[in-house]
């Protein structure tokens, strides 16, 4: 493993564990893989607000429209072993389809381009109101006419991969839910990861949580409910090791996997651009992708009542990376696009020499946290409050034991000015001083804070009394 590489992975867990406190989130899961192999898997907060349970890696989350791209590995395992390509009409599979629906091809529905409808005429499982879709259900709306024409834009549909699924048990004469975890999760070699829900008893299960804007606190949401004929879709159960692992066999140039090469590059190929979106992205065959400033990505994403998922993999970087949240107002995908920011700077600037080391750690003012963060030959002022916490960050270059100076920073900072610690006999550094500003640790700050304020306010209260 690269140096920049394990420098990046020390502080990343520091940072999300801020981002949690900031959010206020019931719970995360992480996971980072370098060539297929975990390197980083933690876990933060809650399974369980109601119960108090704390979340451990070892919890398994509904990771919901992750299911497409399983669904599509089953597929290409299906085309590899010649029993259907992917300019096979639908129809020729599944059948008692609407006419334009039975046109559409394999690929169509893997590429959310066969025009069908999202989530039918009442989408109510998604709030928990109704039961999801059954087959005779979901083969009754197939009947139906298609919302737009084929082939003519990127429309997300979760009926469109339910339909998928109906291929496959007819072709394989097997239950969708058996033969994929045969034939894509056990090859992979996921021992965490189901098709659906309910889960075996005992098994570690994060439950999701709503937010708390509504009633002014988080209420527990079950979702451990059978997707029926929808889990092609959005059914499966999973942990963020497994998904790094899963993804990072999707990588064309990954040494081991359950696909060819060839299956693997028409997978992650960008066959359709997301319309009227303001973040660039596109979508292949069961893959989303897109771009981090010079960094390429692809994976997939979740949303599932109560959570948050999104896991991506990094071709060029040999590396994937899930996060898992359990609410509805989750933070994973910021926080995926900061775990990229934070390999990113490490990986441009490598990691730090030993005498820099000291330097690092978390300062606080009254107006927050900054983080110095050593790294080759500077340190940098990071803001841990921030989705990317080296955006806009002062640069120091050191010019003794001591003391340094701020040798990059935005106009409104504090470009040129000195650098400066205080440590005791020890060697314990108890303030650093970034030009006219000092920043303290945690602990004293807020007893100065507790010591400046609370006792005033609670004097003010009892004259007013």
């Amino acid at each position: 493993m690269e140096r920049w590489l394990g420098a990046a992975l020390d502080y990343i867990p520091r940072w999300l564990e801020f981002q949690m406190r900031l959010s206020a989130q019931p719970g995360v899961a992480l996971a980072i893989a370098h060539n297929g192999r975990i390197v980083l898997e933690q876990a933060h907060g809650h399974a369980d607000l109601q119960r108090g349970r704390a979340l451990t890696p070892r919890h398994r989350f509904r990771v919901a429209s992750h299911s497409k791209s399983f669904t599509a590995a089953g597929i290409m395992r299906l085309r590899e072993r010649g029993k259907l390509t992917l300019d096979d009409a639908i129809g020729r599979y599944v059948d008692g389809l609407h006419p334009k629906i039975a046109a559409a091809t394999i690929a169509q529905l893997l590429s959310h381009s066969a025009g069908i409808v999202r989530d039918g005429a009442d989408s109510g499982y998604w709030q928990d109101r109704r039961p999801f879709r059954n087959e005779r259900e979901l083969r009754a709306e197939l009947a139906a006419a298609p919302t737009i024409e084929a082939n003519t834009r990127f429309k997300y549909s979760n009926h469109g991969y339910g339909l998928a699924g109906l291929a496959i048990e007819t072709i394989t004469g097997e239950a969708y839910g058996p033969w994929i975890r045969r034939e894509v999760i056990a090859p992979a070699g996921l021992e965490e990861t189901l098709p659906d829900a309910p889960l075996r008893r005992g098994t570690p299960f994060a439950r999701g949580h709503s937010g708390a804007v509504l009633l002014g606190h988080r209420v527990v949401f079950p979702g451990d409910m059978s997707t029926q004929a929808l889990a092609p879709a959005t059914g499966f159960v999973s942990t963020a090791a497994d998904l790094a692992r899963f993804f990072a066999q999707l990588v064309p140039t990954a040494r081991g996997s359950l696909l060819s090469a060839a299956s693997r590059r028409e997978m992650v190929r960008r066959h359709w651009r997301n319309p009227h979106a303001s973040v660039e992205g596109y979508y292949g065959l069961g893959i989303i992708s897109g771009r981090l400033g010079d960094w390429d990505w692809f994976g997939h994403a979740g949303g599932f009542l109560g959570y948050i998922t999104r896991s991506v993999a990094l071709p060029e970087q040999a590396l994937s990376i899930a996060v898992l949240t359990n609410a509805v107002d989750g933070w994973a995908h910021p926080w995926v696009d900061g775990v990229m920011h934070i390999l990113r700077c490490f990986a441009a600037n490598g990691a730090p020499p030993r005498r820099l080391k000291a330097w690092g750690g978390r300062w606080w003012s009254a107006w927050g946290a900054s983080d110095l963060v050593p790294v080759a030959g500077k340190i940098f002022v990071a803001t841990p409050a921030f989705a990317n916490p080296f955006m806009d960050a002062s640069e120091i270059v050191l010019s003794g034991r001591d003391s340094g100076l701020i040798k990059v920073a935005g106009g409104y900072a504090n470009h040129g000015e000195p650098v400066r610690r205080r440590r005791t006999k020890s060697g314990r550094t108890i303030e650093v001083w970034l030009g006219s500003s000092k920043l303290l640790p945690a602990a004293a700050l807020a007893e100065e804070m507790r010591s400046r304020y609370a006792a005033p306010v609670r004097r003010r209260r009892n004259r007013a009394g």
